[in-house]
């Protein structure tokens, strides 16, 4: 058992995410409103932490969603595929006019003192219908999975989504799997069905369940309630706040073993500052501080989460656990779209000190 967490050595999947699918759309540093063209990604929050443990590092990923039986689906499925990624679908067919729909985020890139700007159509989204019941959960962990993985964006559809998160969990944990959560609170999801009275009874009954968890100070607050300073008001770059809250989540969570977050602060759209912390077996680890050129920033946080968990899979020492969430997020910032394009061998260069120098 490593710091608390009683990680499976071995499973037919190493890690197993559940949450919604999404195509995003991105018109790159033009603003939707002017244009022409744009690049298409397969997206969500919980899938591109597996994307990326199996796109980089090399670990058999799987997702668990709805799919949606026509042309986008289509679309969305061949990037799963594409990354290496295995799927546990409940399929829905298209009545051809409204739905059910794979759900679409808009998102530019924006550029220099012009911020990105993300809104979604997830109207009539097939993912926000599943619920519990929806999947043979003693089918997909049959084999051994060694960590189960959800998040705020997909608990954030519908009142079912959060209960089949929790249904997840349970029969993850009694299959001997390490479980986590992104807090990922979103408030303009959650806005569409109750707000913050309604998010933090549902993350809280979630994360009961939960081992690790991510989410900054700002998804502590409005997703679980913990109080804290003003985070519009605070250094993006203090740990201090974010350490001073983990006591609190311990208090309400006792069961919880892992406590991280990026640290961000944004100079411009396309220069960041970029830190990392984490609680890990009650001692406090922080990454370096460094200065990133940002091309696209969407899925950051998400690399960050996939580095990390990365680190406590393979066994390595809670400081070098953060270090390469912390590296592999910074890298991630660099590559357009929402998953990693990076190598394990640029990410570990990376986190023991490596530069943006020519590789020859």
């Amino acid at each position: 058992m490593a710091y608390g967490l009683d990680i499976r050595p071995q499973g037919d999947l190493d890690f197993v995410a559940l949450g919604a699918l999404n195509h995003r759309l991105d018109p790159g540093v033009v603003p939707f409103r002017k244009a022409a063209r744009c690049d298409i990604y397969a997206s969500g929050a919980e899938f591109n932490v597996a994307a990326n443990l199996a796109d980089c590092f090399g670990l058999r990923a799987a997702i668990v969603s709805a799919m949606v039986d026509y042309p986008i689906g289509d679309l969305i499925a061949e990037g799963v595929r594409a990354k290496g990624v295995s799927a546990f679908y409940k399929h829905f067919e298209h009545n051809g006019v409204n739905g059910p729909n794979m759900a679409t985020v808009y998102s530019d890139r924006g550029y220099g003192a012009r911020p990105p700007v993300v809104f979604y159509n997830r109207a009539n989204e097939a993912a926000a219908e599943l619920g519990p019941g929806d999947f043979n959960w003693g089918q997909i962990f049959g084999g051994g999975v060694r960590w189960f993985h959800s998040g705020g964006v997909f608990a954030s559809l519908s009142e079912s989504t959060g209960e089949l998160i929790i249904e997840a969990m349970k029969a993850a944990k009694a299959a001997g799997a390490v479980t986590s959560f992104d807090l990922n609170y979103r408030a303009k999801l959650w806005g569409v069905w109750g707000g913050q009275d309604k998010a933090v009874p549902a993350y809280s009954r979630i994360v009961e369940q939960v081992d690790v968890l991510v989410g900054n100070e700002e998804d502590l607050q409005k997703g679980l309630g913990i109080k804290g300073p003003d985070v519009e008001r605070a250094s993006a770059l203090d740990p201090s706040t974010f350490v001073a809250m983990i006591d609190e989540v311990r208090k309400s969570f006792p069961q919880v073993k892992v406590v991280a977050t990026t640290l961000r602060e944004v100079l411009s759209t396309n220069r960041h500052r970029w830190g990392a912390v984490a609680s890990i077996g009650g001692k406090v680890y922080s990454a370096p501080t460094c200065d990133l050129d940002v091309l696209d920033r969407v899925g950051g946080g998400d690399g960050f989460a996939a580095g990390l968990f990365y680190g406590l899979l393979a066994g390595e020492d809670p400081e070098e656990a953060v270090r390469l969430g912390w590296a592999h997020g910074a890298l991630l910032t660099t590559f357009p779209g929402d998953q990693t394009m990076a190598t394990l061998q640029q990410v570990l260069d990376f986190a023991r000190g490596g530069s943006a120098r020519v590789q020859r």
